[in-house]
């Protein structure tokens, strides 16, 4: 009989890049990641960008993906609570995963008490000061409107133009998610502190800007990025007393 007394982050492993040739090797390393956490995992939270692109159409979803998605649907099997965060490169997740893997989706940051600890949860896109260029093109395709024009499209099609939207953006933000810009300069900290003005959080845990760090920015008060498994293949584990930030080797 395991104890289920550990919580586990992950975020931005962006399955599904256009000839990436490393993408199933990721995979499989995510999987057996997955299996070393299983014995001893009460929740795990992916948080946002597991995937380059996601959309479900009606009857079609994205092809590939099926040893993790398996392992998902396995350890949700075996009662161990899954939250899904949409990211921006994987905004579109819906019923499916809820349906088919068991997990419980998210669209937008939360709040939650964890072992009687307090923690603001999300992937980490759009918020804080700046970027409102982003800000404007992610309310255009949250839109339900945006959403049924995609939809029209035959799949073969709307997914080839997501994956050029996904590597326009990539590239266009590779350099500035490479670089810690510090405190004072990274905006998602200047959200986390903002936060702190209006409510007591023990814990911030964020991905989108793949640099894996723990950092404390007010008494007591901790910003925590899980990195990604592009380069880093970090993880972030609470285990009820003491939050760490770790690597998969």
């Amino acid at each position: 009989m395991h104890n289920r007394d550990k919580i586990y982050f992950i975020s931005d492993s962006h399955l599904g890049i256009p000839g990436d040739a490393s993408g199933q090797e990721r995979e499989r390393m995510m999987v057996r990641w997955f299996d070393t956490i299983r014995h001893d995992a009460r929740e795990v939270y992916l948080l946002g960008d597991i995937f380059d692109f996601w959309f479900e159409y009606r009857t079609v979803v994205p092809k590939g993906f099926v040893r993790l998605l398996g392992k998902i649907a396995e350890l949700t099997d075996q009662g161990i609570h899954v939250h899904f965060f949409t990211g921006n490169h994987d905004l579109w997740v819906y019923s499916y995963f809820e349906e088919e893997l068991g997990v419980t989706v998210h669209h937008k940051p939360i709040f939650v008490r964890l072992f009687d600890h307090s923690f603001h949860i999300g992937h980490g896109d759009g918020l804080g000061p700046g970027d409102s260029g982003y800000k404007i093109m992610k309310k255009v395709f949250s839109s339900r409107i945006c959403q049924r024009m995609f939809a029209a499209l035959h799949p073969g099609l709307g997914i080839k133009l997501a994956w050029f939207m996904s590597g326009r953006s990539r590239s266009t933000n590779h350099k500035k998610d490479k670089s810690y810009l510090g405190q004072e300069n990274e905006w998602l900290i200047q959200y986390c502190r903002e936060v702190l003005h209006e409510k007591q959080v023990d814990y911030f845990v964020f991905g989108h800007r793949h640099i894996p760090m723990k950092l404390e920015i007010a008494p007591g008060a901790f910003y925590v990025n899980t990195g990604d498994w592009v380069k880093h293949f970090s993880y972030v584990v609470f285990d009820g007393k003491s939050l760490q930030l770790e690597f998969f080797k």
